[in-house]
């Protein structure tokens, strides 16, 4: 028996992307342990993120290919009743002490996923009320980020809800994937010229007020250990042991607040060039999956906005973060269950 055409080019598109993601996570796992092979590094934490993201992509593909509506609404809900758990303490977060002044990362990563699954819920349903009301359900956890103390929060997931809204007159999904790219790269150069002190001194007065003078301090040190060792870093989870900012304040959770430079310290340009391509790696995803472009689009708003808190903050150490990236991505990439 013959197999229809679409059938057969979806799952030639999603095997290529899946070999993909494969390869990338298998060397983010393997990275991990050769940095921290005869040292003492700790790549546990890196390990369970991987496994976060794979298990969450996976689930996302199957709960996708058989109830995509609800299945995006449920992770909605769940990631925003955690935002709101987040304010004493996310299941999943590495740090055994009060994050320092500063820190931008659960409450702000968590109403991001919310905002975006419920984006992608309102795409995928095919009844205006029910599509409608989603939004407006997205509208609402985004507006609560002032009342969680994540005003970073409200600033990304409003982001994400225009991006989503903008997604629903756009036709062709490579423009706004690449525009994707561009912001995260752009963010990412940013916050290294500010610790790198490249910028001008206006410029980096300004940015140094808004990202607080401690998290640019933990960055200039990430920045000196990759110096130190560029190949391998200083090890998985060492850079609280070796930061003299992390180790003059009190109550530091030993990280830079930052998964780029806590990759480049921790783990060498191989680690920041591994993270880099898990982000091309769902964006490229997203560019191959059978769904439509404007849940396409809507889930990777969500994610570059992601990127964008994980490259100011700690977002990426919290597991349902990380799981939940996953999922988000696993969902915007399943095929519809109404396709042959």
């Amino acid at each position: 028996m013959a197999v229809p055409a679409s059938r057969s080019v979806a799952h030639e598109r999603g095997g290529i992307s899946d070999i993909v993601g494969t390869a990338v996570l298998v060397g983010c796992a393997v990275w991990a342990l050769v940095s921290a092979a005869g040292r003492e590094g700790r790549p546990e934490g890196v390990l369970l993120a991987v496994l976060a993201v794979a298990a969450g992509y996976t689930c996302g593909r199957i709960a996708g290919s058989l109830v995509p509506v609800a299945a995006a609404l449920t992770l909605a809900v769940f990631a925003y009743v955690m935002a709101v758990a987040a304010r004493q303490g996310v299941p999943g977060d590495a740090a055994e002490s009060a994050a320092p002044p500063g820190d931008t990362g659960a409450v702000a990563a968590l109403l991001v996923l919310a905002v975006g699954a419920a984006c992608c819920a309102a795409a995928a349903s095919k009844s205006p009320g029910r599509r409608n009301a989603l939004l407006v359900l997205a509208a609402v956890a985004a507006a609560s980020g002032p009342v969680l103390g994540s005003v970073a929060g409200l600033v990304a997931a409003v982001g994400v809800l225009l991006c989503s809204l903008a997604a629903a007159r756009m036709r062709h999904r490579s423009l706004g994937l690449t525009g994707f790219v561009i912001a995260t790269c752009l963010m990412v150069g940013v916050s290294w010229a500010v610790a790198v002190q490249a910028l001008p001194e206006g410029l980096a007065s300004s940015l140094e007020g808004q990202l607080t003078a401690h998290r640019v301090h933990l960055w200039e040190d990430a920045v000196d250990l990759v110096r130190e060792n560029p190949l391998l870093g200083a090890g998985p989870d060492r850079f609280g042991d070796l930061s003299p900012t992390a180790l003059e304040s009190l109550n530091s959770d030993g990280k830079p607040h930052s998964a780029p430079f806590q990759l480049a310290a921790e783990q060498g340009v191989a680690g920041v060039l591994l993270l880099g391509a898990a982000f091309g790696w769902l964006l490229y995803a997203l560019w191959r999956s059978p769904r439509t472009t404007p849940v396409v689009l809507s889930a990777g708003a969500a994610l570059t906005a992601l990127a964008a808190v994980a490259t100011v903050g700690n977002a990426l150490s919290f597991t349902p973060v990380t799981a939940g990236a996953g999922l988000l991505a696993g969902l915007a990439t399943a095929r519809s269950p109404d396709r042959p």
